[in-house]
């Protein structure tokens, strides 16, 4: 059982930054895909970022692009999610998500194992 555990959300304004972690069990994922996703309320679970472990291979969403980075931490089973220059549309529960690659899916469906998610606020 993959079991995944998110932290580091909490109320920023906008223009703020935040840095999510996503504890990974104490083994390498070297077939894993692990993501990114956020869901606000009333909408769909979307894909935000994310990262083939072994290849070290990542994909971003548009709205993602040059403002939020994903990456990894190999000794310390940790992926993380810097999130600079917030903007309240960023406002939402945010999920690490794990599954066999090497793709990385963009479907939430996709993914096996999830973490109970980290909420991000940003006030405007």
């Amino acid at each position: 059982q993959v079991q995944l555990a998110e932290s580091g959300g909490g109320l920023m304004p906008a223009g703020g930054s935040l840095r999510l972690s996503c504890a990974l069990p104490g083994r390498a994922f070297d077939a894993h895909v692990i993501a990114w996703f956020r869901q606000a309320p009333g909408y769909d679970r979307r894909f935000v970022a994310g990262i083939n472990w072994k290849s070290g291979n990542t994909e971003i969403q548009d709205f993602a692009e040059g403002r939020f980075t994903i990456s990894r931490d190999d000794a310390k089973n940790m992926l993380y999610l810097q999130m600079n220059n917030l903007k309240p549309e960023d406002t939402a529960d945010y999920y690490c998500a794990a599954t066999f690659g090497p793709a990385i899916p963009h479907t939430p469906s996709q993914y096996l194992y999830w973490g109970h998610g980290t909420q991000v606020t940003v006030s405007s």
